[in-house]
């Protein structure tokens, strides 16, 4: 299955409704370039006054709406809160019972301590989404670059986001939107790949704590 995902080529995407289920940075920082690339934003949290703000600083057709009329609202819904709000999250957007069913659903969720690099769950954030989100096509991607890239300039320096999931259409759809956030993707296999994915996001994070760029402990294969 992995050798198979490794071969496929994202499709090209038309202008969807993207739910972003979050009211922090990552939620905004992305809800901002994706509206500049053309999609609509729908935005949802445990606050939906608080979504509201987000809406208006991303701008255009973004709005805001209740977390339970979020998977109705949306084509794709893309989960970027704390690990420690994720199942309230879910809940509340009512994920368990099968609001998310056959949707892709783009998961952001950094599980890590952010002071030793060691991940908090026994599992992956993302295959506790795809057990606890009946019926949806979780994907993992877009939790290792600092949200704020997403806006910076582009000084020549290409982004590859590593991504995995179990459905071919939904990564299809994933790669999509990350190239049109100005990045290609590697996808490495179905969705037991999170936990290594995540294992990265930890690695750096040990890394910077360190006081060293964790650009430098990856070698060059060029």
């Amino acid at each position: 299955m992995a050798a198979r995902h490794l071969l496929r080529r994202s499709k090209e995407t038309t202008t969807m409704r993207i739910g972003i289920l979050g009211t922090g940075n990552m939620a905004t920082v992305l809800g901002q370039a994706w509206a500049r690339a053309g999609h609509e934003l729908v935005i949802a949290g445990r606050s939906t006054p608080r979504a509201g703000l987000v809406a208006k600083e991303i701008g255009g057709s973004a709005r805001a709406v209740a977390a339970d009329r979020l998977a109705a609202e949306s084509d794709v819904v893309v989960i970027a809160v704390l690990w420690e709000g994720l199942d309230d999250a879910l809940t509340l957007a009512n994920a368990p019972t099968g609001a998310f069913a056959g949707k892709t659903v783009i998961d952001c969720t950094n599980a890590v301590d952010f002071s030793t690099g060691m991940l908090k769950p026994a599992t992956s954030a993302a295959q506790h989404i795809a057990d606890v989100a009946t019926g949806a096509h979780v994907v993992k991607a877009l939790h290792l670059f600092a949200g704020q890239s997403w806006l910076a300039a582009d000084e020549g320096e290409s982004k590859t986001v590593a991504i995995c999931g179990d459905d071919n259409d939904s990564l299809d759809i994933t790669a999509g939107l990350i190239r049109d956030l100005g990045a290609s993707t590697a996808v490495i296999g179905g969705l037991d790949h999170a936990r290594q994915l995540e294992d990265v996001a930890g690695f750096v994070m040990a890394v910077v704590a360190s006081g060293n760029n964790p650009a430098s402990a990856v070698p060059s294969m060029t």
